[in-house]
């Protein structure tokens, strides 16, 4: 951290810097002459947690004309599916545009009025495909190579670790916010390496003017409590490392009519309706899926799904999370959810296809097939987009 934008001396005890400390450092030398304009939330903090914003406002070598909120909004107050809307930030007085639900040519517009160079992306990522903050950088890619903008990523750590990807990979046929492009359910990536995949595999007939700077410190293997860095919840639903560490599993349930835990202290920890009984946690406990039991839960959503009703269900815990693989437990709980509870069904829209990627899980459960069956049905596509996953990576 450049000594002006710290409190005090620099801290030695955090370990990784983030891209922003690291831009900082070098005296934020990629960003001189340009008018920029900022996408980030409430995540978008140095190490001695202020907000980013706050400190380019006064760096004096950073001329900041505007701010870009994705959903959520700029200052996190919104829910799933909602934003923020324009306006103006109290704290420097800039220009807050609202993103959400604009891509293609209207966001290019955005960003042609609001005045910008070069657009700067910095927000921490979950780590799973249908986590929308990876798609807002996708579409501000495609936006500013339209627009004529440069685009610059400061990098954060995937909080759940990089070791490896899991899950299915997209079917394009099944596209949208929550997936645009063919990745991995669980990317296992960084948002810097996934603009430079982005870069090169989907925008590359009209590629942006992209410049990643990246972490010092970060190893794949690193989950978000041993990189020193605070944690500050991406979305109100995301309040711990530990949600985002089941998350890319039990956020499939938002596409049944089932509870994800919305509305409790441990959303995506808990899963459960009314009326399901201990045989759910029996049956999803016995499959024996290494690293994390299943143990029988009780909650009372406050919002969301069943809300001020009693619902049984599951609880995770993780006790090995090397071992552990929250996509297949997601389909262990799909497939178990459906065997012993009489009320299962999915979301009359099929929203379950766009998590997923396709169709392919939903008729697989359907079908009676189990957690093996259904994990082959997607493994070439994810060796295959392993293999290119491969050529982006940036850290050991």
């Amino acid at each position: 951290m450049a000594a002006a934008d710290a409190r005090g001396a620099e801290d030695p005890v955090c370990r990784v810097r983030t891209g922003f400390e690291v831009l900082a450092a070098d005296g934020y030398a990629v960003l001189d002459g340009q008018r920029v304009g900022v996408v980030t939330n409430p995540t978008g903090i140095t190490a001695d947690a202020r907000h980013l914003v706050d400190v380019l406002h006064a760096a004096a070598r950073v001329r900041l004309v505007a701010v870009f909120g994705a959903e959520h909004g700029f200052r996190g107050t919104a829910q799933a599916g909602d934003s923020e809307g324009a306006g103006r930030d109290p704290a420097t007085g800039l220009p807050v545009y609202d993103t959400y639900g604009k891509s293609g040519q209207q966001l290019a517009d955005v960003f042609t009025a609001a005045g910008v160079d070069t657009v700067v992306f910095d927000i921490q990522d979950a780590g799973a495909r249908f986590y929308t903050y990876i798609w807002t950088l996708y579409d501000c890619m495609k936006a500013a190579a339209l627009a004529g903008k440069a685009v610059v990523v400061l990098d954060r750590p995937n909080p759940v670790g990089g070791r490896r990807a899991a899950g299915p990979v997209l079917d394009r046929a099944y596209a949208s916010f929550v997936g645009r492009e063919p990745i991995a359910l669980a990317h296992g990536m960084t948002a810097a390496e996934l603009a430079a995949l982005f870069n090169g595999e989907f925008l590359a007939a009209k590629p942006v003017r992209l410049q990643t700077v990246p972490m010092t410190g970060w190893r794949r293997n690193s989950f978000f409590d041993g990189t020193g860095l605070p944690w500050v919840p991406p979305s109100p639903n995301m309040p711990t490392p530990d949600t985002a560490l089941a998350y890319a599993g039990t956020c499939l349930f938002e596409g049944t009519n089932l509870s994800e835990g919305r509305g409790t202290a441990t959303p995506f920890e808990v899963v459960g309706a009314e009326g399901v009984d201990r045989r759910w946690a029996e049956a999803a406990d016995a499959l024996g899926l290494p690293g994390v039991w299943f143990r029988e839960a009780y909650f009372t959503p406050t919002f969301s799904k069943f809300a001020g009703k009693v619902c049984g269900g599951v609880r995770l815990i993780v006790h090995d999370r090397e071992a552990f693989d929250p996509v297949r437990a997601g389909i262990g709980l799909l497939v178990t959810a459906r065997r012993t509870w009489s009320g299962f069904a999915w979301r009359s829209d099929h929203w379950i296809d766009r998590l997923t990627g396709s169709d392919r899980v939903r008729r697989l459960v359907d079908a009676g097939a189990g957690v093996d069956e259904i994990a082959a049905d997607w493994a070439a596509g994810l060796a295959a987009f392993a293999a290119v996953r491969e050529r982006y990576l940036l850290y050991p």
